[in-house]
C-alpha cells in the first residue's frame, strides 16, 4: 500500500505512473527519457489517432474525442489503407500501440472511456458517453486480432495486482473490452486464448473470464466452449458458480445441455453449500417438457437438505466447544444462519422454477407421488409441497393438497418427518407460513379421519416454532374450527388448544381472549365439547401459574349467568363449566418434598367450596340439574387428580347424604300406601332377610308422582320444592358415591359393598302380566319404576364389575341376570303403554329437546304396524326396502302380517329405540365377558347348588353385553364418512349414552377390545360347538324335535354379535396408521394363535393367512343368513389387512356361494324371510359377485339357470340350484345382478385403434357376454312385471346403455371390418334388449306411474343416442347405405300395440306424436342390423 501511494504522488509530479512490480526496475530509470522522446517524435499510432480526432492526454486525464466513434474508426481505417506501407503498417501501428501502453497509467487511460472534447463556438457536439480508445480500435476489423493478442498478453502483468488505486480492476477492464463486439474476426482463436488464460489465472480472474464468455463469443463457439467448461467443472468445484452462470447464458444443443446437466448433477453432492442455489437453478432452468420428470426425480434424490443444516443438538455442542472465545460462538451462530439462508435460496430457485414452468411443478408432484416407502421421503418433499401450494396457480395448489393428503392417508408422510422439518428449518418455513396454515385447515376439515391428526400436528408445530404473529394466526384458525359447528373439526381443534395450553401456557395466555370468544358459540357444542372448552379456559385462568388470570372475572360472570338461567340448556352449560373450573382450581399441585397440606391455599379452597355450593344450590330446584351435577362431579373425580382437601370435602357429605336420601332400614312391613303394594325384591343377602337395608325406590317414585300431580293443580312453595328427593338422582348419586370411595380407599369398595346385594322396595312383578287391565297412570308408573330399577342395577354393575372376590363376581353376574329379566318385563309393559315418555337417565344431552327425538320412534313402536320395522333402530335401509318388497309378491305378503302381529304381541317392544334412557355401562363392565359361557350341562347340574366354584355367563347376559359392546364400537371405532352438521339439528341422539366413552381415546378403546379378543374367541367356539352338537343330535336338521326355539334364538344372536364385534374391531381405520401396526398384529395373533401356535416372529401376511383359516372353520354351523353374512364380512375384513387381499378372493366367493346355495330355516321350521333376511341376502350376493373371478359368467349362471328354474316352479318353491332364490327374494337377486352387470361393463377396457386383432376379438367376446346377460335380465320383466322390477330394469338399463355407448361403440368402430359377423351378432342381440326397454317406457306412460316415468326421458335419450351412434359407426366404415329409418310402434310389455297412439299419430301438433316420433327412431337398431347382414356382406 505504501508503494502504491508513492507511485500516485509521482504521478502528480512527473505525469507518469510506475510500472507493475515485474518491470519496476527497468522502467524507473527510463521515465524522463521516454517522456522527452515522446514529445519530440510522434509514432504512427499517435499520429493516426490524433488525425482521426482523439487527443491523447497524460497526467491521469481521460482521452478526448472530437468526432463520433464511427467517424473515428472510419478515419483510422482509411489512413491505414491509404498508407504506402499497407499492410505492414498494421503491425507497425499495433507495435507503437504496445509501446504506448507500456506505461501502466497510459494503459489504464486507454481502457477508460474517452470524453467529448469541449468546443467553444460549435454547439454541435458528440455523444456524452464514449467507448474507450482500445474498444474503438477493436471495432476496426483489420486491427482486431492483433489488438486482442496484445491485450491478452498484457493481462498476465496485472493478474495478481487485484484492485488498484481508485477501485479499478485492470484484468476485468481488459476482459470488458472484448464484450459485445459487433463482430469477432477470429472467434475460435479468441476462445482458445481465453481458455488458455483460464488455466493459469488466479480464481478471481478465472471467474471474470468465464462469466464474460457468453458476451464475448459468437453462437458458433458456444457448444465447443461449453464442452471445455464442462470438463473444467469436473476438475475445479471453486468455479461452479461462474461456469454455471456462463452455461446458463450459452446457446447449447439439447444433447449437449443434457450431457452438461448430468455432469452437474453428478457433482451435486460435492458442491459448496453457498453454491448450491446456483446449481439447482441451472438444473431446473435447463429442463424441457420431455425430460422434466426424470430431471426433477434425479434432483430430488440427490438434493440432501438434511446435510445442509446441522441439527440443533450439534449446533449447541459446537457453540459450547467454541464458547471460550466469543468470536467462535458468534461464527457458529453465523454459520448456522448462513446455512439456513442457503436453503432458503435453494427453495427460492425451486419456487421461481415451478411458478414460471408448469411442467416443473407437475414433475415435482409426480416425483413426490411416486415415492412409495416411508424411509425414502425427505424434508425436501414437504418443503416443495409448501412451495407448490404457495404459488398462485390453482392447479399446483390443488395438486400439492391432494398429494399431501394421499401421502398422509397412506402413512408415507409421518409426524416424525414433519417434526424434523419444523425443528431444523423453522427459519426457512416461516416464509411459507400462509401455505402451512391453509394446508392444516384443509386437513383438519377433511372428512377422512386418517389425515386430520397430521393437520393438527402442523398447527401445533407452527405455534411452537414461529413468532407471535404466527401463533396468533394459529389460535385464530383453531378458534374458527371450534366455532364451525362441524363435530369432527370442533373435537380436533379443542384437543389441540388443550394440548397447547398444557405445553405452552405462558404463550397461550396472550391469546386467552381469542379462546374466550368461543363462549359466544356454545349453542352448537355437545356436552363433551363444552367440557373440553371449559377445561382449557379454566386451566388458563385458574391453573397453577395463572398466566391467563385476566379472564377469571369473565369466566365467573359467564358461569353465574348460566347457572341462574331458567333454560335447562344454559343451566347445563353452567354446571359443566363450574365443575371444570373446580377441577382446575382444586387440581393437585406437585411441589416436591413439601407437605401436601400447604399445596392448596385456604383462599383457593374457600373459592372452590363457594363455587360448589353455588352449583348445588342452583341445581336443587331441578332433579335433572342435580343429577347432572352429580354426574359431572363423578366424571371430575374419575378423570382428574384433585387436591386431597378438595376430595375430602366432596366425599365427606356424599355417603351421609346418600344414606339419608335413598337408603332405609328394612323391617317386616313397609309403611305407606302406594299405587302398587310395596315389597322388597332382588335381595342377595340371604342371612339378612330381616334388619337389613334397602333402596327406597317405590316410595320415592310415588312421592314424586304425587308431587307432580299437586304441582299441576296448585303452586307449591319454593322451599318445599327444593327439599324433595327425586329417584332420578339415585343412579347419578350412587356413581358419585362409588367413585369417591374408590379414590379415598384406592379402589376398595368395602364401605359400600352392602349396596350390591341389598334389595329394592318395588312391587310384585306379576303385575306386568295384568298390564292391560291397569289405568294409564298405573302403566306409566310401572314403566318408570322398571326403568329406575334397571338403571340402578346398571350402575351397581359399573361399580363392582372390577372387584376380584368370587362372591362379588357372583353378585355382579346375578345383577346382570336381573337386568335381562327386567328388560324382558319392561318390553311387555311398554307394549301396553303407548305414548309413554321414559325418565331421563343421561343428563348432559338435550333433556327437553332430546326427549322429543324419542317420542316419534316410541309412538311408532307402540302400534301394531310400526313396531317390527322400527325395532332394530340402526337398520334404516330395511324400512326403505319394504315398499318394493310389498308390491313384488302380493299373495305372500298378505299372509305375512298375520304372523308378524302374533310374533310382536308375544315379544312386546324391542328396547333398542329406548337405549338413550338407560344409564351408560362403563368399558370395564365388558371384562365380565372373560368369564366362561354357561352350557346346558352346567345349567342342569350346578346352577342350583349353593356355591359355584366358577363364575359363568349365561347366553342372555352374553347377548346383553355384546349388544352394548357393539353399540360402543360402532360409536367410537366406526368413522363417520362425513361429519358435516345437518341443516335440521338432529344429532342429539347420536352421542346420548356415550358420555364416558367419549372421554377415552379410540386407541384405548381398540386396545381394550384386542385384550378381550381371546375371551370373544372362546365364546365364538362355544357357540360353534353348541350348534354343532345340535346338528349332530338332530341329524343335521336345524328344526329337530330337541331344538329349544328360544335358546336357539339367543345363541344365534350371540353368535352373530360375536362376529360383528370382532369385525368392527378389526375394521377400525386406525389400524392403517403405521403406529398401530403392532396392535393389529397382536389382534390377528390372537385369532391365528387359536388355530396354530405362533409367535411374534410371524409376519403380518402369515397372521392374516392363519386368522382366515381359523375363521373359515366356523362356516359349517351358521344358524341364520345374517350370521353367515357377518362371517363373510369378517373374512373379507381380515383378508384386506394383508398385502395381498386378492389371494383370498376365490375362498371368499366360494363361501358366499355356499351360503347362497343353502336353504335357511328358522328353529321353528319356517323358511327365513322378511326385510332383514332380504337385506342380508342383498349384501351376501354382492360379496359373491364382487369376489368371483368372472362376473359375467356368474350373472349368466344365476339369470340363465337359477331364475329359469324358479319360473318353472310353483308359487312357494325355490330354485333348485339357488335355494335362496324364490319369488319373495327375486327382486333382491334381480337388483344385485343388474347393478353388478353394469359395474362389470364399466370395467371393460375401451377399444383403441392400436389394439391387435386378438385384443379386439377378446374385448368383443367380453361385450358379447355382457350384452347376452343384459338381454336375459331385461327380458325377465315379461314374467316378473311388478313395479320394483321395472324400476330396477329402467334404472340400470340406461346405465348399461350409456356404458356401451362410451366404451363398446369405439370398439365396434375399429373392429367392424375385421370382425363383421361378431359385431352384427352383438348388435342384433342388443337390439332385442333396447326394444324391450322401449316397451317398458310405453308401459310406464300408459300406467302413469311417476316412479317409472321419471326414468323414461333419460332412457329415451340414450336409446336415440344409440341409434345415431350406430349410424356413425356404419358411416365410418363406408356402410352408411345399410342404415335406414323406419316406424316403430309403441307397445306394452306383452307386445300389444298401444291403441291410444294409433288414432293420434296423424296429428302433427300433438304431444303424443312427438312421443311416437321418438319411438319411431328406436326401430333403426332393429332394422338396420338386419340390413347390415344383407348389405354389408355385399359392400366388401
Amino acid at each position: 500500500m505504501m508503494r502504491k501511494k508513492r507511485r500516485s504522488s509521482v504521478e502528480k509530479v512527473a505525469g507518469t505512473t510506475a510500472a507493475p512490480k515485474a518491470k519496476k526496475s527497468r522502467n524507473s530509470s527510463r521515465q524522463p527519457k521516454e517522456a522527452a522522446s515522446e514529445e519530440t517524435s510522434e509514432t504512427v499510432f499517435v499520429t493516426f489517432v490524433k488525425k482521426a480526432g482523439v487527443s491523447l492526454k497524460h497526467n491521469g486525464a481521460s482521452h478526448e474525442i472530437a468526432v463520433d466513434q464511427v467517424v473515428f474508426q472510419k478515419r483510422i481505417q482509411q489512413q491505414l489503407q491509404k498508407s504506402p506501407r499497407y499492410p505492414d503498417i498494421l503491425k507497425e501501428f499495433v507495435t507503437d500501440l504496445e509501446a504506448y501502453v507500456e506505461n501502466p497509467d497510459r494503459f489504464r487511460n486507454c481502457l477508460l472511456p474517452c470524453v467529448p472534447q469541449p468546443s467553444e463556438g460549435d454547439v454541435r457536439s458528440v455523444s456524452s458517453f464514449q467507448e474507450s480508445l482500445i474498444r474503438m480500435l477493436l471495432g476496426i476489423e483489420m486491427l482486431q486480432t492483433l489488438i486482442i493478442s496484445t491485450l491478452l498478453e498484457k493481462l498476465p502483468e496485472f493478474m495478481f495486482d487485484g484492485i488498484v488505486d481508485g477501485g479499478l480492476n485492470i484484468p476485468r477492464m481488459i476482459i470488458n473490452q472484448l464484450k459485445w463486439l459487433d463482430r469477432v474476426v477470429d472467434t475460435k482463436e479468441l476462445a482458445a486464448k481465453l481458455m488458455e488464460l483460464v488455466s493459469v489465472a488466479p480464481v478471481e480472474v478465472q471467474r471474470d473470464i468465464i462469466t464474460s464468455l457468453p458476451e464475448i463469443l459468437e453462437d458458433s463457439q458456444h457448444n465447443d466452449i461449453a464442452r471445455e467448461l464442462n470438463a473444467l467443472l469436473q476438475e475445479n468445484t471453486q468455479l461452479t458458480v461462474p461456469i454455471l452462470d456462463a452455461l446458463s447464458s450459452l446457446n447449447l444443443s439439447s444433447s449437449l445441455l443434457t450431457e452438461v446437466r448430468e455432469a452437474v448433477m453428478a457433482t451435486l453432492a460435492a458442491v459448496q453449500l453457498e453454491d448450491l442455489p446456483v446449481v439447482v437453478k441451472f438444473i431446473l432452468h435447463s429442463v424441457s417438457a420431455s425430460n422434466a420428470h426424470e430431471v426433477v426425480s434425479n434432483l430430488r434424490q440427490k438434493l440432501e437438505l438434511e446435510q445442509c443444516v446441522l441439527p440443533p443438538v450439534l449446533q449447541a455442542s459446537q457453540i459450547r466447544m467454541k464458547s471460550k472465545s466469543s468470536a467462535g460462538s458468534a461464527s457458529t451462530a453465523a454459520a448456522s444462519g448462513s446455512s439456513q439462508d442457503s436453503v432458503t435460496l435453494v427453495l427460492d430457485c425451486i419456487k421461481s422454477a415451478v411458478r414460471f414452468q408448469k411442467t416443473i411443478s407437475e414433475a415435482w408432484l409426480k416425483a413426490i407421488e411416486s415415492v412409495d416407502d416411508v424411509e425414502d421421503h425427505k424434508v425436501l418433499d414437504l418443503l416443495v409441497l409448501f412451495i407448490l401450494h404457495c404459488t398462485n396457480a390453482n392447479q399446483s395448489r390443488r395438486g400439492a393438497e391432494r398429494v399431501l393428503k394421499l401421502k398422509v392417508r397412506t402413512g408415507l408422510m409421518q409426524e416424525a418427518l414433519l417434526q424434523k422439518t419444523f425443528r431444523d428449518y423453522s427459519q426457512v418455513m416461516r416464509g411459507y407460513f400462509p401455505s402451512i396454515l391453509a394446508l392444516a385447515q384443509s386437513l383438519v376439515r377433511s372428512p377422512d379421519p386418517c389425515v386430520v391428526p397430521f393437520g393438527g400436528q402442523m398447527y401445533s408445530h407452527s405455534f411452537t416454532a414461529f413468532d407471535s404473529y404466527c401463533q396468533q394466526e394459529v389460535v385464530g384458525s383453531l378458534v374458527t374450527h371450534v366455532c364451525s359447528g362441524v363435530s369432527g373439526e370442533v373435537d380436533v381443534a379443542l384437543e389441540l388448544l388443550c394440548s397447547l395450553v398444557v405445553e405452552k401456557p405462558s404463550e397461550m395466555a396472550l391469546y386467552a381472549v381469542f379462546v374466550k370468544g368461543i363462549l359466544d358459540y356454545m349453542d352448537n357444542l355437545t356436552a363433551q365439547q363444552i367440557r373440553r372448552l371449559f377445561h382449557l379456559l379454566s386451566r388458563l385462568a385458574f391453573g397453577q401459574q395463572q398466566q391467563g388470570s385476566h379472564i377469571q372475572d369473565d369466566m365467573h360472570i359467564v358461569i353465574r349467568k348460566q347457572l341462574s338461567s331458567t333454560v335447562p340448556k344454559y343451566k347445563r352449560i353452567g354446571i359443566i363449566g363450574a365443575v371444570m373450573i373446580v377441577g382446575s382450581m382444586g387440581a393437585l399441585r406437585p411441589k416436591g418434598k413439601e407437605s401436601q397440606s400447604s399445596s392448596l391455599s385456604q383462599e383457593t379452597l374457600r373459592q372452590v367450596t363457594a363455587l360448589l355450593e353455588l352449583v348445588k344450590s342452583s341445581s336443587e330446584s331441578s332433579p335433572e340439574a342435580a343429577a347432572l351435577y352429580y354426574d359431572e362431579l363423578a366424571n371430575l373425580i374419575w378423570s382428574s387428580a384433585l387436591d386431597p382437601q378438595v376430595e375430602e370435602m366432596i366425599g365427606m357429605s356424599v355417603l351421609d347424604d346418600f344414606q339419608d336420601d335413598f337408603v332405609v332400614d328394612l323391617g317386616p312391613d313397609i309403611a305407606g300406601s302406594f299405587i302398587f303394594p310395596a315389597c322388597a325384591l332382588y335381595n342377595l343377602e340371604e342371612d339378612e332377610s330381616q334388619g337389613g337395608i334397602a333402596i327406597n325406590l317405590l316410595p320415592l317414585l310415588a312421592k314424586e308422582t304425587q308431587h307432580k300431580g299437586e304441582q299441576q293443580r296448585s303452586q307449591i312453595g319454593k322451599q318445599k320444592q327444593e327439599k324433595r328427593v327425586s329417584p332420578l338422582c339415585l343412579s347419578p348419586f350412587f356413581r358419585l358415591l362409588r367413585l369417591c370411595e374408590e379414590k379415598r380407599h384406592q379402589g376398595d369398595l368395602e364401605e359400600i359393598d352392602a349396596l350390591v346385594g341389598c334389595p329394592l322396595i318395588l312391587t310384585n312383578m306379576d303385575v306386568v302380566d295384568k298390564v292391560d287391565s291397569l289405568s294409564k297412570a298405573e302403566r306409566e308408573f310401572l314403566c318408570t319404576l322398571l326403568f329406575h330399577t334397571i338403571n340402578w342395577f346398571r350402575e351397581v354393575v359399573n361399580a363392582f364389575c372390577t372387584q376380584k372376590e368370587t362372591e362379588m363376581k357372583m353378585k355382579v353376574m346375578t345383577r346382570l341376570q336381573n337386568i335381562t329379566v327386567l328388560q324382558a318385563l319392561l318390553e311387555r309393559a311398554l307394549a301396553g303403554t303407548p305414548g309413554y315418555m321414559p325418565p331421563v337417565s343421561n343428563f348432559d344431552g338435550e333433556t327437553t329437546d332430546g326427549i322429543s327425538f324419542g317420542v316419534p320412534v316410541n309412538k311408532e313402536n307402540k302400534d301394531g304396524t310400526g313396531k317390527k320395522r322400527k325395532a332394530p333402530g340402526k337398520n334404516a335401509p330395511e324400512g326403505a326396502s319394504q315398499p318394493e318388497e310389498a308390491t313384488e309378491a302380493d299373495e305372500t305378503q298378505q299372509e305375512q302380517p298375520e304372523k308378524e302381529k302374533e310374533k310382536e304381541n308375544r315379544l312386546g317392544v324391542r328396547l333398542t329405540a329406548y337405549r338413550p334412557f338407560f344409564r351408560e355401562l362403563d368399558m370395564e363392565v365388558l371384562s365380565v365377558l372373560q368369564c366362561g359361557l354357561l352350557s346346558r350341562s352346567l345349567l342342569d347340574s350346578e346352577l342350583h347348588t349353593k356355591v359355584q366354584e366358577e363364575v359363568v355367563l349365561g347366553p342372555t347376559e352374553l347377548v346383553f353385553l355384546l349388544e352394548d359392546m357393539q353399540h360402543k364400537l360402532e360409536f367410537s371405532l366406526t368413522a363417520a364418512p362425513a361429519k358435516r352438521a345437518p341443516f335440521l339439528k338432529m344429532r342429539a341422539d347420536k352421542t346420548v349414552g356415550f358420555s364416558h366413552l367419549q372421554q377415552r381415546s379410540t386407541k384405548d378403546i381398540a386396545s381394550y377390545c384386542v385384550q378381550l379378543l381371546p375371551a370373544l374367541c372362546s365364546h365364538l367356539e362355544n357357540c360353534h360347538n353348541h350348534f354343532q352338537t345340535l346338528l349332530s343330535e338332530n341329524n343335521g336338521v336345524v328344526d329337530g324335535p330337541s331344538t329349544d326355539v328360544e335358546e336357539h334364538q339367543v345363541m344365534s344372536s350371540g353368535y352373530q354379535l360375536l362376529l360383528q364385534v370382532i369385525n368392527t374391531t378389526l375394521n377400525w381405520s386406525g389400524f392403517s396408521q403405521p403406529g398401530q401396526r403392532s396392535l393389529l398384529k397382536k389382534a390377528l395373533g390372537v385369532l391365528a394363535g387359536r388355530l396354530k401356535e405362533g409367535g411374534p416372529e410371524l409376519t403380518l401376511e402369515q397372521l392374516v393367512k392363519h386368522s382366515f383359516e381359523y375363521l373359515l372353520n366356523f362356516r359349517s354351523t351358521m344358524p341364520s343368513l345374517s350370521t353367515a353374512l357377518c362371517l363373510s364380512q369378517l373374512l373379507s375384513t381380515v383378508s384386506e389387512k394383508g398385502g395381498n387381499p386378492g389371494a383370498y378372493r376365490e375362498q371368499t366367493a366360494s363361501l358366499a356361494r355356499r351360503f347362497l346355495n343353502q336353504s335357511w330355516v328358522t328353529a321353528s321350521g319356517e323358511k327365513e324371510r322378511g326385510s332383514k333376511f332380504n337385506e342380508a341376502l342383498h349384501t351376501l350376493l354382492s360379496i359373491y359377485l364382487e369376489h368371483v373371478d368372472d362376473v359375467l359368467k356368474a350373472v349368466e349362471e344365476i339369470a340363465g339357470e337359477g331364475i329359469t328354474e324358479l319360473i318353472n316352479t310353483s308359487k312357494d318353491e325355490s330354485s333348485a340350484s339357488w335355494p335362496t332364490l324364490n319369488r319373495q327374494t327375486f327382486l333382491v337377486f334381480y337388483k344385485v345382478l343388474m347393478a353388478e352387470l353394469e359395474k362389470a361393463a364399466r370395467k371393460i377396457p375401451a377399444g383403441k385403434t392400436s389394439d391387435s386383432s386378438e385384443a379386439q376379438s377378446e374385448k368383443l367376446l367380453t361385450w358379447n357376454l355382457a350384452v347376452r346377460d343384459f338381454h336375459i335380465l331385461v327380458n325377465l320383466v315379461k314374467v316378473f312385471d311388478s313395479r320394483p322390477v321395472l324400476n330396477v330394469s329402467l334404472k340400470y338399463g340406461r346405465l348399461f346403455l350409456e356404458s356401451f355407448l362410451k366404451l363398446g361403440m369405439p370398439l365396434l368402430d375399429y373392429s367392424f371390418k375385421r370382425h363383421k359377423e361378431d359385431v352384427q351378432s352383438l348388435l342384433k342381440t342388443f337390439q332385442l334388449s333396447t326394444r324391450q326397454l322401449h316397451h317398458m317406457c310405453g308401459h310406464s306412460k300408459i300406467h302413469q306411474d311417476t316412479s317409472l316415468t321419471n326414468h323414461v326421458p333419460a332412457v329415451k335419450k340414450s336409446l336415440e343416442l344409440f341409434v345415431y351412434r350406430v349410424k356413425a359407426m356404419l358411416t365410418l366404415n363406408n356402410c352408411q347405405e345399410a342404415f335406414w329409418m323406419g316406424n316403430l310402434k309403441n307397445r306394452n310389455l306383452k307386445g300389444e300395440e298401444i291403441l291410444s297412439q294409433r288414432s293420434q299419430g296423424s296429428d302433427d301438433d300433438d304431444d303424443d306424436d312427438e312421443e311416437e316420433e321418438e319411438g319411431n327412431q328406436e326401430l333403426p337398431p332393429a332394422q338396420e342390423q338386419s340390413d347390415d347382414e344383407v348389405q354389408d356382406g355385399d359392400s366388401d
